[in-house]
């Protein structure tokens, strides 16, 4: 199996960062291939515009979807991102890690969605969701959060933390026909001790090596 990881964090010594480094050793471990888009480290863009392409299918007017569907069709994208969708097209297993920031994923990771899983090339009119382009291909979520369990559970102030996780888990993956694993949740992560930690760690780990052979 080849495995990507998606890793959005700044700092190597992060809680995320140690997510990233227990699973690429994991993967590793059992005799898979793990690349790493470390998107930070890498000074990944996030921010789409006619940079994302060599050529223009219209000079005259920016309609961001129609020069995607053109790039696509002539293999007209930029670097960066032709070099991560090769990526994305080898990879059985996609793993975002990043924290949770303003209910959401950070915007460089926002931004990666939006640049390279470019219409086109991920999705095209008539195929989304079951009649997606990836139904051998799976995604599985590794976040961590400020808040605690109980502020993401049916009672707390952020509601549960699958509809906080939608717009990745169903409207990327699920949109691009993906099967999807559940989502590791490390609640409060620069709050708990380090017995925590490493239990976080334990469970991670055995979440991976499942989704290996799922």
């Amino acid at each position: 199996m080849k495995v990507l990881i998606l890793y959005a964090h700044p700092e190597p010594t992060s809680f995320s960062g140690a997510l990233k480094d227990v699973a690429v050793e994991a993967i590793r471990a059992k005799g898979h291939e793990v690349t790493v888009s470390d998107l930070y480290a890498e000074g990944f863009n996030p921010v789409a515009g006619r940079h994302d392409f060599l050529a223009a299918a219209d000079p005259t007017r920016f309609h961001y979807q129609t020069e995607q569907g053109y790039a696509a069709k002539t293999g007209g994208f930029a670097p960066d991102i032709a070099r991560e969708q090769a990526r994305f097209a080898e990879a059985d297993l996609i793993i975002p890690i990043f924290p949770l920031w303003w209910s959401g994923v950070p915007a460089i990771v926002k931004g990666w969605f939006e640049r390279v899983l470019a219409f086109g090339f991920a999705y095209v009119d008539g195929a989304r969701f079951s009649t997606g382009f990836f139904p051998q291909k799976a995604g599985l979520i590794a976040v961590t959060t400020g808040g605690t369990a109980e502020r993401f559970s049916e009672t707390g102030v952020y509601g549960p933390i699958e509809g906080v996780l939608a717009p990745v888990q169903k409207y990327v993956f699920g949109y691009l026909g993906m099967k999807t694993h559940t989502p590791f949740v490390a609640y409060a992560a620069p709050r708990v001790d380090d017995a925590a930690r490493v239990a976080y760690l334990a469970e991670w780990r055995g979440q991976v090596e499942a989704a290996l052979y799922a």
